[in-house]
């Protein structure tokens, strides 16, 4: 291991978080419950980056920036709705969004976002 690489939550085939050298680098995070609509599966995305965040000593005001990979481009309007109730004003981080399959069929979300401490 690399000296001040910390990892959390570390399985088999990967880690939920990896800090290192200030930088918080979060894995993909997906919907627990993907029975919910997009601003549910959403939400419950958020919640969990929040929660690793701050595990981390930081927030969600410290992104550096986020990927979005949306199931069905049709939801890209509800999907913005509950990420801007999630940010405050003049906090909005670059971003990027792109139409993917997603690894499970259910899912319509998945975020990976990179934070300084």
């Amino acid at each position: 291991m690399t000296q001040g690489l910390r990892r959390f939550h570390v399985g088999d085939r990967l880690s939920e978080m990896t800090i290192y050298n200030g930088t918080v680098y979060l894995a993909g995070q997906v919907a627990a419950d993907a029975t919910q609509d997009i601003k549910g599966q959403t939400a419950q995305v958020l919640a969990a980056i929040d929660k690793l965040l701050h595990e981390a000593g930081t927030d969600n005001a410290h992104i550096l920036m986020c990927q979005i990979f949306i199931k069905d481009l049709a939801d890209f309007p509800a999907m913005n709705e509950v990420w801007e109730d999630w940010l405050a004003p003049g906090d909005a981080p670059p971003r990027a969004t792109v139409q993917a399959n997603l690894a499970r069929p259910e899912w319509k979300v998945e975020m990976v976002v990179t934070a300084a401490i």
